[in-house]
């Protein structure tokens, strides 16, 4: 399940990222995020910390809980 979740997450944030017409080291130096840490995010890798989200949210201009509703 855990697993799952982040692969939900991680899709979600690719979707709205490639929507804005974003590569992936752009959204990740907007967001103050390492670009390989970024990636590991989109791959559900990595279980991102509730500030990192919200970076990602800010970098994004969408709302915290756009990122969280798969």
């Amino acid at each position: 399940m855990r697993e799952e979740f982040l692969q939900s997450f991680g899709n979600n944030v690719r979707k709205i990222r490639e929507s804005k017409g974003l590569t992936q080291e752009a959204l990740a130096f907007m967001a103050g995020l390492s670009r390989s840490y970024y990636t590991e995010l989109e791959l559900g890798k990595r279980n991102p910390s509730l500030l990192n989200i919200k970076k990602l949210a800010d970098a994004l201009c969408v709302s915290l809980p756009s990122l969280l509703t798969f």
